[in-house]
C-alpha cells in the first residue's frame, strides 16, 4: 500500500526488519503460500496512536501474543487469513488509484440502538475517485450467506438511526409510525454525523469481497443476498401522482456492491469487476455506485410527465372555450371569464355573443341612446326668457299694482 507502483516488495520487507529491531512489529504467522503477516508490538502500537490519532486517524485494536497454553503454538491462524484478505483488499483498490494511505479504517464498529455493535472490516474514504465512503465486508466463505444478510440488515438500520441529541419533535415524528424514519431527511439521522455525504441516493455503500472461495458458491451467496436481502438493497418505486414514471426511488436503499479478491488482483480495482445487486453484468466502481435509473430521470420524466400534463389541460380548456353563436369565433379569456363569474356576468350582456359582438351590441345601444336622446331635446318647446319687468309676477309689477 505504501509502495503501489513497485515490482517487488524488498523495500517493504527491509523496512520492516528495521522495525523488528526496534521491536516495533513482529512476524504474527506465515501463510501457505509463504505471504507473512506482520502486527505492531505494544511499544509500537503506542508510537503508533502517537502519530495517527491526533491527526484523526484511527488505530486499530492492538493484537496480543497469545499461545495455546498445551502446545505453546501461536493462536489466532483464521485472524491471519482474514487480516491478510482485508489488507489485499485495500491495497488492490489503492493500487489502482482509488483512495489514499491513510483513507482507510479498519473494524469501525457502529453501534444499533438496541446496543448490537455491527463491525465493518474495512472503510475506505476516496472522496477524490467519487467515492466518498464505501464500507467492506471481507468474507473468506467462512460465514454463512444468511449471516450476510444480517450484516446488511444491521448497517440499512444503523442508517436510520437518529443522533442522541436529535430534537424532540424530529423523534416524536420518527416514533409515530414505523416508516416514519424514510421522511426525515438523511442529514438529520446519525450515519451522517460519522460518514460524510456519498454524492448519490440512498445509505453509505456496502461491498462484500469474497476471498478463497469458488465461483460457484460466490454465485449461490449472491443469489440469497438478492432474495433474502431485497428490502434493503432494492429501490422502490417513487410515490408520485405522474404517470409513466419508470425511475426507481434509492432514497432508503443500501448500495451493495460484490467482487471477489481474485478479480481485484487479477484485472484491478478499477476495472470492470464490480456487481450491483439487482442489476446485470459487470461494471466500474463509480458506474457500479451510481443511480442511472435513480433521482435524475426521475426528475426528467415528472418535467416531461407535467408538461405533457399542461397540453393535455390546455387541449381539453380549449376544447370547452365557448364559439361565438353570431360570428362563430372563440371567446378570449376575458370574455369566457365575464360570461362565467356570478359577479360579472350582470354587464356581460348576451352571454352566448363574443367579446367583439358584445362591444358592437353595446356601441349601438349607446348610439340608440344618444339619437333618442338628440330626438327628445328637439322634439321639447322654447321657452322664452324674460326679465323682471315682463314677469307677471315679478317685484316691479307687484309695486304697479298697488300703486
Amino acid at each position: 500500500m505504501t509502495r503501489p507502483d513497485n515490482q517487488h516488495d524488498k523495500l517493504t520487507r527491509d523496512n520492516l526488519l528495521d522495525l523488528q529491531d526496534h521491536q516495533l512489529v513482529r512476524i504474527e504467522s506465515v501463510q501457505d503460500d509463504q505471504r507473512q503477516v506482520w502486527v505492531l508490538t505494544a511499544r509500537g502500537h503506542r508510537e503508533a496512536k502517537q502519530l495517527l490519532e491526533p491527526k484523526g486517524i484511527r488505530v486499530s485494536v492492538l493484537r496480543k501474543v497469545e499461545y495455546d497454553p498445551v502446545t505453546g503454538e501461536l493462536l489466532g491462524g483464521s485472524y491471519d487469513d482474514h487480516a491478510a484478505a482485508v489488507a489485499s483488499t485495500a491495497a488492490e483498490l489503492h493500487r489502482a488509484g482509488i483512495g489514499h494511505r491513510l483513507g482507510w479504517e479498519t473494524e469501525v464498529a457502529h453501534r444499533l440502538g438496541n446496543g448490537f455493535v455491527q463491525r465493518a472490516d474495512l472503510v475506505m474514504r476516496a472522496p477524490a475517485s467519487g467515492v466518498p465512503v464505501m464500507l467492506l465486508e471481507i468474507d473468506r466463505r467462512t460465514e454463512d450467506a444468511h449471516d450476510l444478510v444480517h450484516k446488511l440488515r444491521r448497517y440499512w438500520q444503523w442508517g436510520r438511526l437518529l443522533p442522541r441529541d436529535a430534537d424532540k419533535r424530529t423523534v416524536d415524528l420518527a416514533r409515530s409510525r414505523p416508516d416514519a424514519i424514510e421522511h426525515i431527511d438523511h442529514e438529520m439521522r446519525l450515519w451522517r454525523r460519522v460518514y460524510p455525504p456519498t454524492g448519490r441516493e440512498g445509505l453509505a455503500p456496502v461491498a462484500f469481497v469474497f476471498a478463497d472461495t469458488t465461483d460457484r458458491k460466490v454465485a449461490n451467496t449472491v443469489a440469497v443476498l438478492e432474495e433474502a436481502g431485497r428490502r434493503y438493497w432494492a429501490p422502490r418505486r417513487y410515490d408520485t401522482y405522474h404517470r409513466g414514471i419508470t425511475a426507481r426511488d434509492y432514497g432508503q436503499a443500501v448500495p451493495v456492491l460484490v467482487t471477489t479478491l481474485e478479480q481485484l488482483q487479477e484485472h484491478g480495482a478499477d476495472a470492470a469487476v464490480w456487481r450491483r445487486l439487482g442489476r446485470e453484468g459487470e461494471l466500474t466502481l463509480t458506474a457500479a455506485l451510481d443511480n442511472p435509473d435513480g433521482d435524475i430521470l426521475y426528475h426528467r420524466q415528472a418535467a416531461r410527465a407535467d408538461a405533457e400534463e399542461k397540453q393535455r389541460r390546455d387541449a381539453e380548456r380549449e376544447a370547452r372555450r365557448p364559439v361565438c353563436t353570431r360570428c362563430r369565433a372563440r371567446f378570449t379569456d376575458e370574455r369566457w371569464e365575464e360570461t362565467t363569474m356570478r359577479s360579472r356576468r350582470w354587464e356581460a350582456g348576451d352571454l352566448s355573443v363574443c367579446g367583439t359582438c358584445h362591444a358592437d351590441d353595446v356601441a349601438r345601444k349607446q348610439a340608440a341612446a344618444e339619437a333618442a336622446e338628440a330626438a327628445r331635446a328637439a322634439a321639447a318647446p322654447s321657452e322664452p326668457d324674460m326679465d323682471d319687468d315682463q314677469e307677471p309676477g315679478g317685484l316691479r309689477g307687484l309695486f304697479r299694482r298697488r300703486a
